[in-house]
């Protein structure tokens, strides 16, 4: 009961530092019509831009790459911006996608917008070579969360570090605006790509690079995409798509595959309950909400959201066997996922609830405890069949950890490891170079390992602007940002100290990443084999199909239902 009554005090207090604080960061770029220091400008195809300096680095924030997809462009394909010869403040990032607040996201409280389609910028002013190597990092979130206005996204460190590296990050649209299926809404026929519009626009944003990056000295030529979660799945599609073709070179995708998009079916929900929250009858009475109105359609549907929608339009049906036919094999990868992936959630669900380290961990596990055995239950066993339900028991019952661990295992080898090695096997296959790694450094989060987006802060240089906590290892990211920066500049991740060979399916080698680094062959060989067979399922973490009528409520009922009152209780009357 305590717990109960003091969670929503710390909640707010919580989520008022962070508004706060990510308002403060807040403009709007202005014309300029008076002197401005050239210096610190670039002229591009939209306008000439002025950015702002600190240390030795300059950052060019809230670059339009595309038209404001607003009124009659709502849910159509991106327009590129305009050409014009105005000049233009670069100093503030643009608005956030419309999206449900979160307190372990602070981009989220960053003033959102339909208008949210700009990149950002950084280049070290000291260095004045050519024909720079490109980062360009597309942030991850489920499709529904996070923006580029992240602390934990900026380039300013990386490319004080690395003076010739040039780091980009582009916005794209979430959600209901960027996700959604029309076909069976009158008037959706001339909405066809709208069930993948976000990809749409990351393609839209690295044709304005393609046009404009020289005169930031950067090579167009030399363009790597690095994304993490979602973000490493969208830049995983990005080779499938024929409109892609040309505009970078390399990914990095740092826990996600091909596995994180949804069926036509799957998505059908989320178009239903549109319908159903807005009135909305026909796609011309959608077009006429207004923004306010979009906004609070995507709280109230954000547990619906879907992600990207394999549907013969812009997305094959079968994203691996596109992978298989060498569809892509001209593009350098490295991909990898982390040791203790989906205990991450463990941290989201207790943040969501405080911002208190003990309570947060206290209201975290017990949500996790109870939740991911339901998850499990109502979602991953009930759609097997009976044969691959028995190797997932012979799996479970091979762990030598307790339950709650055993799922957390099995969730991580089934949605985040088992699919990044298959996509490296078909793509190597085809003749695609291909690395792999396994990040294990867990700083100082010891019982709950290497989670889910662990290794950003670290590869992004930002240790200090993670939400989670970590332990700044000076020598430790100086070798990871050094290997991940040298595959961006040469397609090798091998450095002076370090031989990374490439990932083959004979000897199967990946880089383990931990205190001592390690090359080492085809790891957890067993595990890998028993449920290799489960990737049919295409299982992408689908929480839609969550029911409480499983096996593990029915022992439970007393600590479910207690857990069901503090979830209806804080989140229903509080977050609303």
């Amino acid at each position: 009961m305590i717990l109960i009554i003091f969670l929503p005090i710390l909640l707010c207090i919580s989520v008022g530092e962070i508004k706060i604080k990510m308002n403060n960061l807040y403009g709007e770029n202005k014309e300029i019509t008076e002197e401005y220091d050239k210096s610190l400008s670039v002229e591009c195809n939209n306008g000439i831009f002025v950015g702002k300096l600190k240390e030795n680095v300059i950052s060019f924030k809230g670059i339009p790459y595309a038209k404001p997809p607003i009124d009659e462009l709502r849910w159509k394909n991106p327009v590129p911006a305009e050409d014009s010869n105005k000049v233009y403040q670069a100093f503030f990032y643009g608005k956030a996608p419309i999206q449900k607040e979160f307190p372990f996201s602070q981009g989220s409280y960053y003033p959102q917008g339909e208008d949210c389609l700009y990149l950002n910028i950084w280049v070290n002013k000291n260095d004045k070579s050519e024909n720079k190597p490109i980062i360009v990092f597309i942030h991850g979130g489920s499709y529904k969360g996070f923006s580029t206005s992240e602390p934990l996204f900026e380039g300013q460190n990386l490319v004080e570090k690395f003076p010739d590296l040039i780091f980009i990050t582009i916005e794209y649209r979430l959600g209901i605006l960027g996700f959604i299926d029309f076909e069976s809404v009158e008037g959706g026929d001339n909405y066809k790509t709208s069930n993948n519009l976000g990809l749409l626009d990351i393609i839209c944003g690295l044709k304005w690079i393609q046009k404009n990056i020289k005169k930031f000295g950067g090579d167009p030529e030399t363009i790597t995409l690095m994304g993490e979660s979602s973000g490493a799945t969208l830049i995983s599609l990005l080779p499938l798509i024929e409109e892609s073709k040309g505009l970078f070179k390399r990914i990095i995708a740092e826990s996600g595959s091909l596995n994180l998009s949804y069926s036509k079916s799957e998505s059908k929900l989320l178009t239903e309950k549109l319908l159903e929250k807005s009135g909305a009858k026909n796609i011309e009475e959608l077009i006429d909400l207004s923004g306010e109105e979009i906004k609070e359609l995507q709280k109230e549907l954000n547990d619906y959201c879907n992600f990207a929608i394999r549907e013969e339009n812009i997305l094959p049906l079968d994203l691996y066997e596109v992978y298989k036919s060498g569809k892509g094999n001209d593009i350098d990868m490295l991909l990898g996922s982390n040791e203790n992936e989906y205990n991450y959630w463990i941290k989201s669900f207790g943040s969501s609830f405080s911002s208190n380290k003990i309570l947060s961990k206290l209201s975290g596990e017990l949500l996790f405890r109870v939740g991911i055995p339901i998850l499990f239950e109502s979602y991953y066993y009930k759609n097997m069949n009976d044969e691959d339900k028995k190797l997932v028991d012979k799996f479970l019952n091979s762990l030598n950890v307790k339950n709650i661990w055993k799922y957390s295992e099995f969730l991580t080898e089934i949605i985040f490891r088992l699919p990044v090695t298959k996509q490296a096997e078909y793509h190597s296959e085809a003749g695609g170079k291909t690395y792999v790694y396994l990040w294990k450094y867990a700083a100082e989060q010891k019982k709950l390992g290497a989670f889910h987006t662990l290794e950003m802060p670290y590869t992004l240089d930002n240790v200090g602007k993670y939400e989670f906590g970590t332990l700044e290892n000076p020598e430790f990211e100086d070798t990871v940002q050094e290997m991940w920066v040298n595959f961006a500049r040469t397609g090798n991740p091998s450095i002076s100290k370090l031989n990374w060979e490439p990932f083959d399916t004979d000897k199967r080698k990946i880089m383990v990443i931990d205190e001592k680094f390690e090359l080492i062959e085809d790891y957890k060989t067993e595990q890998r084999k028993l449920l290799e067979p489960l990737l049919k399922y295409n299982f992408n973490s689908n929480r839609n199909e969550i029911s409480y009528n499983v096996p593990f409520v029915y022992k439970n009922a007393f600590a479910a239902i207690s857990i069901l009152l503090i979830l209806i209780f804080t989140f229903g009357k509080l977050i609303k």
